[in-house]
């Protein structure tokens, strides 16, 4: 009996000694009153591009209708179709043979009235002679004078004829009117063209370089204009730098320059109309192919851009953590306006040097001391603004 006492007296005093040892405090992880350490970018104001993105259509430089200019049966096409031509290159031969004769005719036709020019002449100047002593009379001497003149008439209308029967023979080498790529030809050996009207064979373009048109909402650009009245915007006098997008997305090598915007408003889409030029000596631009435009109109002097993943947003507001001269957290009511590189474009709400939480933002409570880490967006800012 004495012998189970000690036993259970031993293994009580055990058991309070292992409570004690798990009641007692743990060790902090960090010295007490230790704020969490947060990364933040402090707000820099900066001059960046105020670039817009609109949608475009590539159109040819120039577009020719190759055309029939006489009546005939085509008799050969002489190029292959999608082939790089210079202007004056023979595309279609029309044939010539009705042509010919007609040329032949016409020739025929100036020989008799210069022989009959030749009579009238000779007899207008025998006329002349003999008019002094009157052995003509007054009437016979003009009339002489009006058979000359009126061969003379004949004479040029038949030159006339002529010339024109030598055109239309060479119009039965139909040429391209331009430097530029022939396309499919529209007609095929044996058609008769030209007989009611001039009948179309096919169509150059010329695509080096190449237009762009698109369009921008009347609002958008009367906001653009108010601002660099007002003085909030910087104009780039003129020199208007546009890029462009592919329809693989990727962007064009080479800038274009605008070539031309409307003085007026499209009553149909309420937009203005403008097109830029591109060179295109490789012929990556198609025709007809759908891309986007970038063009920077203008330059925001007092721009403010914080990194992508500092803005909270939600149905009521957009929003930001500010770390304040006490290091406890603000949020703060933003108005973003586009991005650019991973960044947006604060325009009202944030002020220069302030700092802004850029890490775990959604874990953050207003009021919470933290202790700010400051990371630098220049890098970003730099390659947002480089042209």
């Amino acid at each position: 009996m004495s012998r189970i006492s000690h036993s259970t007296l031993a293994l009580s005093a055990l058991l309070i000694l292992q409570l004690a040892a798990c009641s007692k405090p743990k060790e902090a992880a960090q010295p007490a009153g230790a704020a969490p350490v947060v990364e933040v970018v402090k707000v820099q104001v900066a001059d960046i591009p105020d670039e817009v993105e609109l949608p475009g259509r590539v159109e040819a430089y120039r577009i020719a209708e190759v055309r029939a200019r006489v009546s005939g049966i085509v008799a050969k096409r002489l190029y292959q179709e999608g082939q790089v031509v210079k202007a004056g290159t023979p595309l279609f031969q029309i044939n010539p043979e009705q042509l010919q004769a007609s040329k032949l005719e016409a020739e025929a036709e100036l020989a008799r009235t210069e022989a009959n020019l030749v009579n009238a002449n000779d007899k207008l100047q025998r006329y002349q002679a003999l008019i002094g002593d009157q052995s003509v009379s007054q009437r016979d001497y003009r009339a002489a004078q009006a058979e000359a003149q009126l061969a003379k008439a004949e004479v040029a209308s038949a030159q006339a004829k002529l010339n024109r029967a030598r055109l239309d023979l060479g119009y039965a080498n139909v040429t391209a009117p331009i430097d530029g790529v022939a396309r499919r030809a529209l007609v095929t050996e044996g058609a008769l063209v030209g007989k009611d009207e001039a009948t179309q064979l096919t169509t150059v373009e010329q695509v080096n370089p190449v237009y762009v048109n698109f369009s921008q909402s009347s609002s958008e650009v009367f906001t653009l204009r108010k601002a660099l009245r007002d003085g909030q915007l910087k104009g780039n006098d003129g020199d208007f730098k546009i890029k462009l997008v592919l329809p693989d997305g990727s962007m064009y090598a080479q800038a274009g320059k605008l070539s031309f915007s409307d003085v007026s408003v499209n009553q149909t889409t309420d937009s203005v109309v403008m097109r830029a030029i591109f060179e295109n000596p490789q012929q990556v631009l198609m025709p007809g192919a759908y891309v986007r435009i970038k063009i920077r109109q203008a330059t925001n002097p007092n721009a403010i851009l914080i990194p992508r993943d500092a803005l909270m947003r939600d149905q009521f507001s957009t929003r930001v953590w500010v770390v304040n001269a006490k290091n406890e957290l603000e949020s703060r009511e933003v108005q973003a306006g586009r991005v650019i590189d991973k960044q947006w474009v604060i325009e009202q709400g944030l002020h220069a040097g302030e700092q802004v939480v850029v890490t775990n933002v959604a874990a953050q409570t207003a009021g919470s001391k933290v202790t700010p880490k400051l990371i630098s967006a220049q890098d970003n800012i730099t390659k947002a603004v480089a042209p």
